[in-house]
């Protein structure tokens, strides 16, 4: 049953939604993968995570592991963005503004390693693009790993043109809070919640950015997203679908701003209320959220190897 049901989705709307948007094939098909399940929520011990073998938006050669997971947990609740995750690594940490003693480096020192140890074997040994590896651990040692697949990571150019907002005192006391920069860079445009907002701004003010706020995304909001130029949530990580997909669309991106709350057409963030139209702007690199429109400057930046 669960066989046909898989094989069927090939067809569904959703399916069809995302084939239009980057353009693969119908007449490719699907496949169904059986294989025995493993459990991330056994114990606090246990948990699951997505990672990248190199840094998601600085492109080096060296294996340094990013991504999310989350104890006590499977894989589809990071992806989905619906529980709270964890970074991988503490130089991931530390430039994403999270806290070291939680990432799986420290907490789960075995399973790192062993992590580190097959990246770096994929990598360096056998000479693989850099990958995104999904991963379930039913226990803390490192016999307790399982790696559920593996894929190339989408990757960037060395040299970049990044935007960047104009240096100011009102860019300086506009800063909302601060969420993980996903992809893209400075944009100023105004908020959308839902297609009826995007439709009526995209008829009034054409060439107005629009950045969609969300708390969170699930597949079938491949949709929307591609008729937006950025994308907010107040929930997920590196890896949940928001993010996925924003890169894919080459959209800018912040995800995971906890101070944010979003309701049906209006979200706040420490005292402040966004509506629908209002100006905000945000910054994919270092994952800022402002309040405002602000200025922005082309950088060509050449990227760290």
């Amino acid at each position: 049953v669960y066989k046909r049901q898989v094989l069927d989705s090939w067809d569904n709307q959703k399916s069809i939604d995302y084939r239009r948007i980057m353009d693969v094939s119908p007449s490719w098909g699907t496949a169904v993968i059986v294989q025995s399940m493993v459990f991330g929520n056994r114990s606090e011990g246990s948990g699951s995570g997505v990672l990248f073998t190199a840094h998601p938006y600085r492109k080096v050669q060296r294996v340094a592991l990013w991504g999310d997971y989350a104890y006590q947990d499977q894989g589809e609740d990071i992806v989905s963005g619906l529980v709270t995750s964890y970074p991988i690594s503490i130089e991931q940490a530390g430039i994403d503004g999270r806290s070291r003693d939680e990432t799986l480096e420290i907490r789960f020192p075995e399973i790192y390693q062993q992590l580190l140890s097959i990246s770096r074997e994929l990598v360096y040994d056998k000479r693989w693009s850099p990958q995104e590896i999904e991963f379930t651990f039913e226990g803390p040692d490192s016999e307790d790993l399982y790696i559920l697949q593996t894929r190339d990571m989408i990757t960037i150019k060395q040299k970049e043109l990044l935007n960047v907002f104009v240096e100011s005192p009102d860019l300086d006391q506009s800063t909302l809070a601060k969420g993980i920069g996903v992809s893209g860079s400075a944009l100023a445009g105004k908020a959308v919640f839902t297609s009826e907002n995007i439709a009526l701004l995209r008829a009034r003010e054409p060439e107005t950015p629009l950045i969609l706020i969300r708390q969170d995304t699930v597949p079938e909001d491949i949709t929307i997203i591609s008729l937006t130029d950025g994308l907010l949530t107040s929930r997920g990580g590196q890896t949940s679908h928001a993010s996925v997909v924003a890169v894919r669309l080459e959209k800018t991106c912040v995800v995971g701003c906890k101070q944010l709350r979003v309701y049906e057409s209006h979200a706040e963030v420490n005292g402040h209320r966004i509506e629908f139209g209002d100006e905000v702007s945000i910054d994919g690199r270092n994952g800022l959220l402002l309040r405002g429109s602000h200025p922005v400057r082309e950088e060509m930046h050449i990227l760290p190897i």
